[in-house]
């Protein structure tokens, strides 16, 4: 076996592929792919746009926009300024010079900034120095690893000085203790905010350290006084995620909670605090807020929320010290999701905006007549270039008498009287919502522009259809969504056009699991699988994976409770390795290398169980990349990979 830095490929056949069955009215591969539709190639070229903000003179919105580069398998970015009615906009050197800098204080006297601080000696070659060609780690509890990177004892740390005092050594707010601000692994400029009189600094930290940090989401706000050096808790009690703290232009603090410990994917609302006093603004509203921004007067708050199958703009007032209930309106509604807000200027947001046709542009937002304006087109002239795919929402009654909302891809110049293959296309999460998105790697434009159509379900767990439906799928990973799954891909065979030989399942994450299992249960209904980072085998993924609190929450505990039912069943019932037995169809698996949150082995076992049972399987390895792939040359290779395994089996 050949390994190579940037992807390793095990391709095994071992028995012969069945034969796709075609007639004169079936839509292959290589008749609908054509240069007027979009491909994997053409995905690789475009720009992704991300706001930064609006400009200190309110006159400009202030973007960055970042390019693949397949040649150099790296990304090159320029920062752009466009007057906010529209216009041409114009490079500058870099974004942050434009726009407010949160990392100034008010007074203009101090900065923020952030550095990684050696904490403890974990490397062989700080606890032995002598031995200066060794390599070992050494560890007394978990949190050893964390998403793609081994801990080494480092910790990142937020710190202030006086501007002007290069030399100076700062103040580090967290006092050299073993706790990370910003939090790893994404953490950044939203988990830290001053105060608007500059006498204060908030911060997020979950301040636990080892095995407690594996098992607690409990993240909190603390507030660091510059004079006295004082730390204050100020969501003490609070025991879920507690995050993005930010103050209104009137002086009021906001942040982002959750209730439960352990809970990754519970009920996100936004509290206020005020003399005080808090108070939950969307406690009677039932959604999850995404992330939110305080209206310029003070007296509101934006935020974005999944929304039947899509992510709109919301409103919520604050009536502050009054006794009206606060009331969530939705602003928005349409075909697309809201992808960020950059910002406000009078009755206009800023806002990134997306749908599965489209990578993300920026729009203005009327707050009185509730109409878009599209301010930006970076990748225009490659879309006035191809054809689009039809999407549209389909209702499906599920097995307990629900209405499940699904999209429907459709191929471009899609025609009914023909049949065409059908992907079903499980998402991950397994709580993140199904929405209007535009992706760089499981992107339904180029599944169409192949010749197939794709059916979307939002299963039971996605978020937009109320908090009861979004936490059904918790300790409950191989029950109802399992049956939504196939009520699904029933429904949709119903219709003329889909070729019932030629059906697929596909999937990452948690969608890779379900691909998993659902290979032990189809009763046929799939003619090939695929599945990118999914969960193969509860129990080694328990003993595994780095957040422990997520298995203990959604599997209800540890396997060897063996009092404990609602475990035993996950490990048992809901475990795509206890239905192996029944795997008698083709499968791709494609897994990251440094992926530690599925990690290697939920791959390797489930490709090792595959080709012991002779079943047609093929391993693609990402030696480099973590749960998601984001070289652009790896990029290639696995749309190049996932083509290819449907041209082999469907």
């Amino acid at each position: 076996m050949n390994t190579f830095k940037s992807f390793v490929l095990i391709s095994a056949t071992v028995i012969s592929s069945f034969a796709a069955l075609e007639s004169t009215a079936s839509i292959t591969v290589s008749q609908q792919q054509s240069p007027n539709v979009m491909t994997p190639d053409m995905l690789w070229q475009l720009g992704r746009v991300s706001g930064i903000g609006i400009s200190k003179d309110k006159k400009s919105i202030v973007y960055k926009v970042s390019t693949p580069s397949v040649p150099n398998n790296n990304y090159s970015s320029q920062f752009f300024t466009l007057p906010l009615e529209g216009g041409e906009p114009k490079i500058v050197p870099g974004g942050t010079p434009f726009v407010n800098d949160k990392h100034i204080s008010p007074d203009g006297q101090h900065i923020l900034y952030t550095m990684r601080i050696k904490l403890q000696s974990i490397k062989s070659t700080d606890l032995y120095p002598s031995l200066i060609q060794s390599d070992a780690l050494v560890y007394n509890a978990l949190d050893y690893r964390h998403w793609d990177t081994w801990e080494d004892g480092s910790y990142n740390h937020l710190f202030y000085k006086k501007i002007g005092e290069a030399d100076t050594e700062g103040v580090d707010l967290l006092y050299n203790e073993k706790f990370h601000c910003p939090q790893k692994p994404w953490g950044g400029a939203e988990d830290y905010t001053w105060s608007p009189d500059g006498k204060s600094i908030l911060y997020v930290s979950k301040k636990y350290t080892g095995t407690k940090f594996a098992l607690t989401t409990n993240t909190d706000i603390y507030k660091f006084d510059l004079a006295t050096r004082n730390v204050e808790n100020l969501t003490s009690g609070m025991m879920g995620y507690d995050t993005e703290p930010t103050f209104s232009s009137l002086g009021t603090l906001a942040w982002l909670s959750m209730e439960r410990d352990g809970y990754e994917a519970d009920k996100n609302d936004i509290y206020v605090l005020e003399n005080g006093i808090k108070t939950n603004l969307t406690r009677n509203w039932d959604g999850t807020v995404a992330h939110y921004t305080w209206a310029d007067d003070g007296k509101k708050l934006f935020f974005t929320a999944a929304t039947m199958g899509t992510i709109q703009l919301f409103e919520v007032d604050y009536p502050g010290k009054t006794k009206k209930a606060p009331v969530v309106l939705q602003l928005s509604e349409g075909q697309f999701d809201i992808t960020s807000i950059i910002g406000q200027v009078g009755n206009k947001l800023y806002v990134t905006r997306t749908d599965m046709n489209t990578a993300a542009e920026i729009y203005s937002f009327d707050l009185k007549t509730k109409a878009f304006s599209k301010l930006t087109s970076v990748n225009e002239k490659v879309y006035n270039s191809i054809k689009l795919s039809r999407v549209e929402k389909r209702m499906i009654k599920t097995t307990d008498n629900k209405d499940m909302l699904a999209w429907v891809i459709y191929p471009p110049d899609f025609d009914p009287a023909k049949k065409y293959p059908t992907l079903l296309y499980c998402q991950g999460g397994p709580q993140s919502a199904l929405s209007q998105f535009y992706s760089f790697r499981w992107n339904f434009q180029v599944m169409a522009a192949k010749g197939y159509i794709v059916i979307a379900p939002n299963r039971r767990g996605m978020p937009g259809f109320g908090t009861a439906w979004n936490e059904q799928i918790s300790q409950d990973w191989g029950g109802q969504v399992m049956n939504d799954y196939l009520s699904a891909i029933d429904d949709i065979s119903k219709e003329s056009y889909v070729d019932k030989e030629r059906i697929g399942a596909i999937g990452a994450s948690y969608g890779g699991y379900s691909v998993f299992y659902l290979a032990g249960i189809h009763e046929k209904r799939f003619k090939t699988f695929i599945s990118h980072c999914g969960v193969f085998n509860l129990r080694s993924m328990y003993g595994t994976t780095e957040e422990v609190f997520f298995t203990n929450f959604d599997m209800g505990g540890a396997y060897w409770e063996k009092d404990n039912k609602v475990a035993q069943k996950a490990y048992t019932d809901f475990n795509p390795i206890t239905h192996i037995n029944n795997w008698n169809t083709p499968i791709l698996i494609i897994q990251g290398g440094k992926d530690y949150r599925v990690p290697i082995g939920q791959g390797q076992e489930a490709f090792q169980a595959a080709q012991l049972k002779g079943i047609k399987s093929r391993f693609v390895l990402f030696p480099e990349e973590n749960h998601w792939v984001l070289s652009p040359q790896n990029g290639i290779v696995w749309q190049s990979e996932f083509f290819k395994w449907l041209e082999e089996t469907l």
